[in-house]
């Protein structure tokens, strides 16, 4: 009877010991926002949904047409982690961007970038993947738009891909980490084994997404990391001209992720549930401090 009871002692210690250290390890979520730059619209929402809401970070893309406004916002808010979206593609009708570089291959005939990085049936050949895309073109563009950002927001700390260009082929996701680690912005979330989050399939207007997202706060683990994104915007003149065939509904869409982010309903929850909200650089700091 004693052997069992010190048996069942040792085994209540090692429970409550690893339960403390689930408390003493919250819940830590980057909440990043994308595409500013692209429109006025997305350039107030953005820094809006972080100065009154759940956002953490935001992605810029330099050669867009509302870099320089941009670039004026985070300059004007000190505070915000900056990351820069690297950008292959130019998906809107109405609204364009062109490369930095000459690089024939990621142009259409008016010089713009393609809409798209694989192929669409909605825009054919208009995709970089149809193309003849070259490795010494993407460096140089990419070096381009790196080298443009620091100069104008030397604060960036990490890159991403505008719709996921690096899946274009494994040396293209390559070169891309090869040059955030060279200009020292390099913060890949896998090297900190940060979870990805998305709505389930079945969220598609904005209060089913509202709905998911609640759903996706209720289900996350204490000691984890995770990281949602989604491109918030305001549903006005100008968001409401902007679309590609296939993806029509942008206004109200990113008016929708506006309204998320900035929701008090889901701001009480994170509150309660003791979710740390945390940037792309806060991964560096607690990675120094043994998280």
């Amino acid at each position: 009877m004693m052997k069992m009871n010190k048996t069942v002692f040792t085994l209540s210690l090692i429970l409550l010991f690893f339960a403390a250290r689930a408390q003493q390890k919250p819940i830590r979520l980057i909440v990043r926002g994308d595409d500013m730059g692209a429109t006025h619209s997305e350039n107030e929402a953005l820094i809006k949904c972080y100065l009154e809401g759940i956002e953490t970070s935001i992605e810029v893309i330099v050669v867009s047409p509302w870099f320089p406004e941009a670039v004026k916002i985070l300059h004007q808010n000190p505070g915000v982690d900056v990351g820069i979206h690297l950008a292959l593609t130019s998906e809107w009708e109405n609204i364009k961007w062109r490369p930095l570089t000459d690089c024939p291959g990621l142009q259409d005939s008016n010089g713009f970038f393609f809409p798209m990085v694989f192929a669409n049936k909605n825009y054919p050949g208009q995709s970089i993947f149809e193309n003849h895309w070259k490795m010494e073109d993407i460096e140089k563009e990419l070096r381009a738009q790196i080298e443009l950002g620091l100069k104008n927001i030397p604060r960036f700390s990490h890159v991403s891909a505008h719709m996921n260009f690096t899946d274009l082929s494994p040396e293209v996701n390559k070169l891309t980490r090869q040059l955030a680690e060279e200009y020292q912005i390099d913060i890949n979330l896998d090297d900190y084994q940060v979870v990805r989050l998305g709505y389930g399939s079945e969220a598609k207007a904005p209060a089913e997404k509202m709905d998911s997202f609640i759903n996706l706060l209720n289900k996350l683990e204490p000691g984890k990391t995770y990281c949602f994104v989604d491109h918030p915007g305001i549903n006005n003149d100008e968001l409401q001209a902007v679309f590609h065939i296939g993806y029509e509904n942008v206004a109200t869409d990113r008016q929708g992720v506006t309204d998320l982010f900035t929701s008090e309903k889901v701001r009480t929850i994170i509150r309660q549930k003791g979710i740390l909200l945390i940037g792309y650089k806060d991964l560096t700091l607690s990675h120094n401090n043994h998280w």
